[in-house]
């Protein structure tokens, strides 16, 4: 039974591609995590960091938060603020969607713009948005949530990848997913390295902007992922390979999920997919690979993705 909005978060369906991967590649499974209130998986992130904050007393009555955040991290965190009556401070840029822009506000965050460099995801970037965060931490003594060091995120998604687990009647192959702040990918392959060590772990970032696998910089507009330097939540260990994918692959991923599988999600989950499928067609029949679609395509309708 659920009595207040915040229990509304994870328990996503998993659903089976029927269409867009070929009849001789591995079954590809997708997390619909557009599914939780604010349409993205930072849901779950966001309930965790401040539900542990408050449990150690870093949070209590009065106090506000501070965050940096391209929108998702943002949202999630205004929504779950609103609801525990905590003033939320953000400082994000018009880079990232405005749609994600207008959310945040909507759910009662106080924002606060860094302007971008033609409308891109420079190295410079997220790097200027922490900065801010840190002299704002410093001015009001705000709770800073640190989305990028906080591990305090990881046991919000291991309860993602233990529903993964409880859905599916298989073991799985390979779980592969963008890397952002890397705590989903690090909960979620916690959770399934625990029941199969043999599980293949492998990170996904774009082409352009190649950092952890080629060591390259580059700039983007994928949003949530590629931030321009090597998270903290990120541990080479924990996977197996590190893959890229070309923004605009992605793209057109993101419209055919759409009108084949009725799967409507933004562009990072269309790099999510492809890789997916690139890996399911390498694999062949007989194998289970498994992604996650994490926010809703309603997030970029202003944003030209499905132009």
């Amino acid at each position: 039974m659920t009595y207040h909005i915040t229990d509304a978060v994870g328990n996503t369906p998993l659903v089976k591609l029927r269409k867009v991967v070929d009849d001789d590649s591995a079954d590809v499974y997708v997390k619909l995590e557009y599914f939780n209130p604010t349409g993205s998986y930072k849901d779950r992130m966001a309930l965790a960091i401040i539900e542990e904050a408050e449990k150690r007393g870093d949070l209590q009555k009065g106090k506000s938060v501070v965050e940096c955040t391209g929108g998702s991290t943002g949202t999630s965190l205004a929504f779950v603020c609103s609801v525990k009556n905590y003033h939320f401070k953000v400082v994000s840029s018009d880079a990232f969607a405005a749609e994600k822009l207008h959310s945040m506000r909507l759910f009662g965050a106080d924002l606060e713009l860094i302007l971008s460099e033609g409308g891109k995801i420079t190295p410079n970037l997220i790097p200027d948005m922490i900065n801010r965060v840190k002299a704002i931490q410093q001015e009001t003594g705000a709770y800073w949530p640190n989305q990028f060091e906080n591990r305090d995120a990881l046991k919000g998604y291991q309860n993602l990848g233990n529903e993964i687990i409880r859905q599916l009647d298989k073991p799985v192959n390979v779980f592969c997913a963008a890397v952002g702040t890397a705590g989903m990918i690090t909960g979620v392959s916690d959770a399934l390295k625990r029941v199969n060590t043999t599980t293949r772990i492998i990170g996904l970032e774009p082409a352009s902007a190649p950092l952890i696998s080629q060591g390259i910089k580059g700039s983007h507009k994928v949003d949530g992922v590629g931030v321009g330097f090597i998270p903290p939540l990120f541990n080479r260990s924990d996977f197996d390979d590190i893959q890229t994918v070309e923004e605009a692959e992605a793209r057109i991923m993101a419209k055919r999920l759409a009108t084949e599988e009725g799967i409507f999600a933004g562009t990072s989950s269309g790099l999510n997919v492809a890789a997916a499928i690139r890996i399911a067609r390498q694999l062949g029949r007989g194998q289970t690979v498994v992604t996650v679609a994490v926010d809703s395509g309603m997030k970029y309708l202003a944003g030209g993705l499905f132009d």
